[in-house]
């Protein structure tokens, strides 16, 4: 079992950049992919990017494609997710996640969740 701690997020005018950070309990960090989700008030939880156990492997939604960058570092059992050139439909609370599975964008894959953080982007 892991558990997930996400830290980082805040208010950020539109433009601007945030480092969200997921550290994992447990010495087995390195045997899950892991992946950011977020969801914003009224909408359905979406997928943002994941990362392979190894983290050679990445994955993004197309909406942050370019502005949003996925890493990990299995010393630290940390994930991070640096965001770029934020725009205020980005705000949301942002959840990571741990599969035992494969990097996937599907929620169901991920059996482990952290609490969330709040990202506003203000226009």
């Amino acid at each position: 079992q892991v558990q997930l701690v996400e830290s980082g997020g805040g208010l950020v005018q539109a433009g601007g950049s945030l480092r969200l950070s997921c550290a994992a309990s447990g010495r087995t960090f390195s045997s899950y992919a892991m992946g950011w989700f977020r969801q914003a008030p009224g909408k359905e939880r979406e997928f943002v990017a994941a990362i392979s156990r190894s983290g050679g492997s990445t994955s993004y939604a197309n909406s942050v494609k370019g502005r949003f960058t996925i890493s990990r570092d299995n010393a630290k059992n940390t994930v991070y997710l640096q965001m770029n050139s934020l725009k205020p439909e980005d705000t949301a609370v942002y959840y990571c996640a741990a599969s035992v599975a494969t990097m996937s964008s599907r929620a169901y894959e991920y059996r482990y969740w952290g609490q969330g953080t709040q990202v506003t982007v203000s226009s």
